[in-house]
C-alpha cells in the first residue's frame, strides 16, 4: 500500500522533468537563432509514453476493484512508465534560411509558451496531490 502512495506524484514528476528538458532545448534553439549553420533540436517523449500505455504486457499490475460500484480499470505498470526517457533529436534535414540555420523563431516561441503552460499545469497538479495528502493527515 505505502509503496504506491506517491505513484501519481512520480508520474507528474516525470512530466515536469520532460517539460524542463524541453524548455532548455527550446531556449537553446532561440539563443542560436542567428548562428549560421545551427540546426534546431526537439524533445520526443509523448509518442514513447503513448506506446507504453498501449502495450499489452502481461507483467502489468491489474487495478484492484474493492467495491462492486468501482469502475473496472485497465492494467498499468507505473515502474515501466517511469523508465521511459525523453530523447533530444536534432532536426538536420530542414533549412529555413540561406545560412543553413533552421530555427523559426515564431515556431519556437509558440512551443515555449505551450511548454510553459504544460509545466505550470503539472506543478499545480502536484500541489493539489500534496494538499490532498495534507488534508488527509490533518483531519481530526
Amino acid at each position: 500500500m505505502w509503496d504506491n502512495l506517491f505513484s501519481s506524484v512520480d508520474l507528474l514528476k516525470k512530466g515536469l522533468d520532460v517539460t524542463w528538458l524541453r524548455n532548455q532545448v527550446i531556449a537553446n534553439n532561440i539563443a542560436n537563432v542567428d548562428t549560421p549553420g545551427f540546426k534546431s533540436s526537439e524533445v520526443e517523449f509523448e509518442d514513447f509514453m503513448t506506446a507504453a500505455l498501449k502495450s499489452d504486457d502481461e507483467s502489468k499490475l491489474e487495478l484492484r476493484k474493492t467495491h462492486s460500484r468501482h469502475i473496472d480499470g485497465s492494467s498499468i505498470n507505473v515502474k515501466d512508465i517511469l523508465d521511459i526517457e525523453p530523447k533530444v533529436v536534432r532536426k538536420v534535414s530542414t533549412s529555413v534560411r540561406l545560412d543553413d540555420n533552421n530555427v523559426d523563431i515564431e515556431t519556437e516561441m509558440v512551443a515555449l509558451a505551450k511548454n510553459q503552460i504544460e509545466y505550470y499545469a503539472l506543478v499545480n497538479r502536484i500541489n493539489s496531490e500534496f494538499e490532498k495528502l495534507n488534508t488527509a493527515i490533518n483531519i481530526k
